[in-house]
């Protein structure tokens, strides 16, 4: 890690990839759930890059017992 980059746990949005290394969940299941999801308060489409909303994301976490 070079001194411009943002750790991952201090970043707003994440990449699908940084999302699943995150919260341990796969790739797959991520992409499904946000393009299921799209208005979703935790989700950002940046052309037709998903970006995961950390906080918000965690959240939503908190209040499943399973995915």
């Amino acid at each position: 890690m070079n001194n411009a980059d943002v750790p991952i746990w201090e970043k707003y949005t994440l990449t699908i990839e940084e999302a699943s290394k995150y919260f341990r969940i796969g790739e797959n299941k991520l992409r499904k759930l946000a393009e299921e999801n799209p208005t979703a308060g935790w989700v950002i489409l940046n052309g037709n890059r998903i970006q995961i909303k950390r906080k918000q994301f965690e959240k939503i976490i908190d209040t499943l017992d399973a995915i």
